[in-house]
């Protein structure tokens, strides 16, 4: 890789993160596979990679971090996400995503998928999981606070609104656009706020047959911090590095006819279950 990847400000936060941050899915959502996510998750920071995620409910993903990063913790920005919507259930949640990582704080913790007018009320209201991030953040357990969704952009600009969360992380795709525009939604109010925007299923998990430089490329041309990717192995990784380092900014008519192409299968490409 002739270029190091670029690095962008993560929103109020004011770190600076690659433009490229590897996920917790792809061979990080498995079981057993230890040496092969050791090797993984060291490339990426050999190849600048500094932002790093999991979540409580991918299988050993955080395991993988805590026997992985080792003595290479301080160089990596790590964040972990609970699906708790009750403030007991994510406190045991970051017990345990502290002890599989082997960490003494995450640098960011998420609210995992809020998808309905339900989950806001339970996360939000008397003991409810927002309730324990806040806290945990209080005791230096973590440094910042974020929220993440794939169902609705109106529930998640709901969570925007309702707390000043350092990041929230959403689709960016071309389908996307055509179908619950989740930008449209979400940049207005963190743009004001100051809320890093950071994109997932940048790739629709494999649906589109289009090459993934261009798939990311339009991701990074997009207002986001950071686009996090999953890998199934070393090739996918070095791949997505050197497109990462490779990035320059899709003109709007280049935008406006990958657009064109992917209008007509953008509803079927999005109707994923997670």
């Amino acid at each position: 890789m002739e270029k190091p990847i670029p690095k962008r400000r993560l929103g109020r936060t004011g770190v600076e993160v690659s433009i490229l941050g590897l996920g917790g899915e792809g061979v990080l959502r498995t079981v057993g596979r230890e040496q092969e996510a050791d090797t993984l998750i060291n490339t990426a920071i050999d190849l600048g990679i500094n932002y790093m995620e999991s979540a409580r409910a991918y299988a050993g993903s955080e395991a993988y971090y805590g026997l992985a990063l080792r003595e290479r913790r301080p160089q990596v920005f790590l964040a972990s996400k609970s699906h708790a919507r009750d403030k007991k259930g994510a406190l045991a949640h970051l017990e345990e995503t502290l002890s599989n990582m082997k960490t003494d704080y995450l640098d960011l913790w998420m609210i995992h998928d809020v998808r309905t007018e339900d989950d806001i009320k339970q996360i939000f209201g008397p003991n409810g999981a927002l309730e324990a991030f806040v806290e945990a953040r209080a005791k230096g357990k973590v440094k910042y606070i974020g929220v993440t969704g794939h169902h609705d952009p109106v529930i998640v600009r709901k969570c925007l609104e309702a707390f000043d969360f350092d990041t929230v992380l959403v689709p960016v795709n071309p389908a996307e656009s055509f179908y619950k525009c989740f930008l449209d939604e979400v940049v207005p109010i963190a743009s004001k706020k100051d809320t890093a925007i950071m994109g997932m299923k940048v790739y629709m998990r494999g649906q589109l047959q289009a090459p993934k430089r261009l798939l990311l490329s339009y991701a990074l041309t997009q207002p986001i911090s950071v686009a996090v990717v999953g890998c199934d192995n070393i090739e996918q990784m070095n791949e997505n590095a050197e497109a990462a380092s490779n990035f320059q900014p899709m003109r709007f008519k280049e935008i406006q006819r990958f657009g064109q192409m992917i209008e007509p299968y953008a509803r079927q490409l999005m109707y994923y279950k997670p």
